[in-house]
């Protein structure tokens, strides 16, 4: 390269092979490549995989990677999710083209030539491997962009969506890539942006419009690949509990931050219940057997409306906007965004927007959302009685929250920004945080407790202890002394661990010797959760898929059955249960067929016919 002229100087090229782009991009950097690539969506994955193949070839050729939330399809644990997933992979997911990096970094047989760091992980995907763990790098959101100017990147590397007039947007991340085009002409970064044109991807405007001259390589392949779809999970009666919770916290006129996942969506069709069918929705929330411990309780349909600022777009956010509700302004914007992954109705849904509809949602830096720094006055006056809603792996007796790793330092997934919605929540006036999570899971065959007394590693400290919610109610928990607050989250777990967790509490003196669990909070169970709101699940008033999905009639009955089979699966007397179940059961042929064990060859093939019927009779009691 010439002394003196920047990466960003050289006219625009433009390529329809891949592996020759990337040899330009070698050529360009001296075979000494920093990659930043966006989290999620926005990786061009066409360019990574030419360069990876490139780097593979050429061992001279260095390549450090910087990113996050590299996507790939969820990996199949067992020989039945095998035969559940595969049949249905392109469908569910759509036709992504696979990142050859992180197929190498699962195989372990990534060169040493490539080196790959993310500060965010899809969830659970790379408990136990030892390279990601050892790459991870631990960042809030809005802490990634400086890490990014010191790893002084000299190639960016993203998706981008094309309009018809050639025009090009950053579509999905504006999350860090705004800023980072910014810092390049202030002269504080010098790198190469080589994006990759995606025709599945819908074109944002405004924030999101790439200026003119800033792209310096242009790869357009003959076909695009799908963007990464991802998978709408059932809303179960315990995330609609949740949901019902949370929707009595949100007054009129607000903010909303709501997160991806089964509880996001039942928060959306919640709200959804609250507005459109309040006649429904009044009954419902009256004859929770649960108490409502939380502040002031909102039960009106929305006049004026909320606005929406959130790091990420979800569907459950678009349904709300598509439905009136979201609907107050800020600078002519009713959603302000960082960045965006969904499944592929939500793409679609994007581009077949009408120009002025989908111009309310204006894709921003992470800056921006995710903090109130710049202009904080107005973000201060827009952001009124906020409600920042985020979901929690654990949440202890005194508050602190678990959300991205476990007890050994392995990683889950990630800060994110998480803390800075939590910090934005309590510097904002009438603004609050909402940690959302179930009562408890399946481990090991056994049902263990989500409020634990103590963990060895926190997300958010308990400093921060703000609402909690589960499917038993809420917990208020902002400036309360600790024994107010063990006493509440005592209050909403489920009561197989209350007395445990009173013992514990007992045992640190942090609970009054005296102290009793409230009548009301001493029935917290699944049967009595089951009373509340099966009838309206049956009645169709709450739906297991309020915003569609991707899986057929037959799949949907199948996800509990394999649900149930899995957690039973640590347990030989579970199984034997099951398959004894299996035996009496009806055969669900439509299900055998689809699993390829409607005839059996094998005595293997048989086993699973049984627990599989078994379990699917067993999950269509479950919610009956």
């Amino acid at each position: 390269m010439t002394a003196g002229k920047t990466l960003a100087d050289d006219a625009v090229l433009r390529d329809r092979d891949a592996d020759a782009l990337a040899r330009r991009i070698i050529d360009r950097t001296g075979g000494q490549i920093r990659l930043a690539l966006p989290l999620g969506l926005g990786k061009a994955n066409g360019i990574v995989n030419a360069l990876t193949r490139a780097a593979c070839e050429d061992p001279s050729v260095s390549m450090v990677i910087l990113t996050a939330l590299t996507l790939q399809r969820p990996k199949a644990k067992s020989e039945l999710e095998r035969r559940f997933l595969e049949p249905a992979g392109d469908r569910l997911f759509g036709r992504y083209e696979p990142l050859l990096y992180a197929r190498m970094i699962e195989e372990g047989t990534l060169p040493a030539n490539i080196e790959v760091r993310e500060f965010f992980f899809q969830a659970g995907r790379w408990l136990g491997n030892s390279y990601a763990q050892r790459h991870y790098i631990s960042a809030n959101y809005t802490h990634a962009f400086d890490y990014l100017i010191d790893f002084r990147p000299n190639v960016v590397a993203q998706l981008v969506a094309r309009a018809a007039d050639g025009s090009l947007s950053l579509s999905c991340n504006t999350d860090i890539t705004v800023d980072l085009l910014k810092a390049r002409r202030e002269g504080r970064a010098d790198f190469c942006l080589a994006v990759e044109v995606n025709e599945g991807l819908p074109f944002m405007p405004g924030p999101a419009l790439i200026p003119a001259g800033e792209v310096d390589m242009v790869y357009e392949p003959e076909t695009s690949f799908e963007p990464f779809s991802v998978v709408r999970r059932p809303v179960s009666l315990e995330d609609m509990a949740i949901g019902l919770h949370v929707s009595q916290l949100v007054p009129d006129g607000g903010t909303l931050q709501i997160g991806i996942g089964s509880i996001g969506d039942a928060i959306a069709e919640a709200l959804l219940l609250r507005h459109r069918e309040n006649a429904s929705y009044l009954p419902l929330v009256q004859a929770s057997p649960f108490a409502q411990a939380g502040p002031n309780s909102h039960h009106a349909p929305f006049e004026v409306g909320l606005y929406a600022v959130t790091e990420m777009l979800v569907g459950g956010i678009l349904e709300l906007f598509e439905a009136g509700i979201i609907r107050r302004e800020v600078d002519g914007a009713a959603i302000h965004a960082g960045f965006f992954l969904e499944c592929r109705d939500f793409y679609r849904k994007l581009r077949d927007m009408p120009a002025d509809q989908r111009a309310r949602i204006a894709m921003m830096p992470v800056s921006f959302t995710n903090s109130l720094y710049g202009d904080e006055q107005a973000k201060r006056a827009a952001r009124r009685d906020a409600r920042f809603v985020n979901n929690a792996m654990i949440v202890t007796c005194l508050g602190a929250v678990v959300s991205d790793g476990i007890e050994g330092g392995q990683v889950v997934s990630g800060v994110g920004g998480q803390f800075n919605f939590v910090e934005q929540a309590a510097a904002l006036e009438g603004g609050r945080s909402i940690m959302t999570l179930h009562a408890t899971r399946s481990s090991g065959g056994r049902t263990v407790s989500n409020i634990r007394w103590a963990y060895p590693h926190e997300t958010v400290p308990r400093h921060f202890r703000d609402i909690v919610v589960t499917e038993y109610g809420v917990a208020d928990l902002r400036g309360k002394t600790d024994e107010q607050c063990i006493a509440a989250m005592i209050g909403i777990a489920d009561s197989r661990f209350q007395k445990e967790l009173v013992g514990s509490a007992r045992k640190a003196g942090k609970i009054a010797p005296d102290f009793e669990i409230p009548a009301d909070a001493r029935n917290n169970t699944p049967e009595r959760l089951g009373r509340w709101l099966k009838p309206a699940r049956r009645d169709g008033v709450l739906k297991a898929f309020p915003f569609g999905t991707d899986f057929n009639e037959t799949e949907q009955r199948l996800l509990p059955a394999l649900a149930l089979l899995k957690n039973a699966s640590a347990s030989w007397s579970s199984l034997v249960r099951l398959a004894a179940r299996g035996l009496t059961a009806p055969a669900d042929a439509a299900c055998l067929e689809r699993l390829g064990i409607r005839e059996c060859s094998t005595l293997t093939e048989r086993v699973y016919r049984l627990l599989v019927s078994g379990a699917i009779a067993e999950s269509a009691a479950d919610t009956a």
